[in-house]
């Protein structure tokens, strides 16, 4: 290995270390009272070494989001595969079941994501996060091909459904993970139970009053912090 492979590499694992730490702490402490310096001391860095890395403390949580969400969306190419084959509404079904399941495999990243109030808003980041608009309009064709397979009511509307579909499986995984549920309850039974019943309602036609709205898999604001 190379001086300039291995000085990647070392710098890699510093970047590596700062994300690590910082994720812990706005988790933890919530992101309003993390500091660049708090920061520096979980690591036995300097703040100065930090700044060399991150501008501030925001450009270290859009590093930490885009992470998240880049996680969020990998479903690998196997499951890509066998969607291909799947009806519409599993298919929608499974997608969202994907967003309760991420908030299993990666709680840090969901609770930075989508419970903590402070954290800045991913959309001062436009092009940065091209990619997380990319997936909410693939959610939002999942549902209009159920519309055209007439799996759903034909009076539903697409941007409607997301929202309330989005909102009501983060609702269960928000309950979980700040430990707001039951000891008698499974949260995965009733994250499914949730999804179903969410389903089956957009499939009866039973009349909605949502305004029409952009999915809001970025914009969910949340009060609980979840540690």
């Amino acid at each position: 290995m190379g001086i300039r492979e291995r000085h990647e590499r070392d710098r890699e694992a510093v970047r590596r270390g700062i994300l690590d730490a910082a994720r812990e702490l706005f988790v933890t402490e919530g992101y309003q009272n993390v500091s660049i310096r708090k920061i520096a001391e979980r690591i036995e860095y300097s703040p100065a070494a930090i700044y060399g890395y991150f501008p501030c403390k925001d450009d270290i949580f859009f590093a930490l989001a885009e992470e998240g969400f880049r996680l969020l969306g990998d479903t690998g190419d196997l499951a890509t595969e066998q969607a291909r084959s799947v009806e519409p509404l599993e298919r929608l079904r499974a997608s969202f079941w994907r967003l309760y399941e991420f908030s299993r495999e990666h709680p840090q990243y969901f609770a930075l994501m989508f419970v903590d109030r402070f954290v800045p808003r991913i959309t001062r980041e436009y092009e940065r996060f091209t990619f997380v608009r990319d997936m909410k309009s693939h959610i939002v064709a999942q549902i209009q091909a159920c519309l055209d397979g007439k799996c759903l009511a034909p009076t539903v509307d697409p941007a409607v459904a997301c929202r309330l579909l989005t909102m009501a499986v983060l609702g269960v995984a928000t309950m979980r993970l700040s430990d707001r549920l039951a000891r008698t309850e499974n949260a995965d039974e009733l994250a499914r139970d949730v999804l179903n019943v969410m389903l089956a309602g957009l499939q009866s036609g039973i009349p909605l009053q949502s305004s029409v709205v952009e999915c809001p898999i970025d914009e969910l604001p949340a009060h609980t912090k979840v540690s």
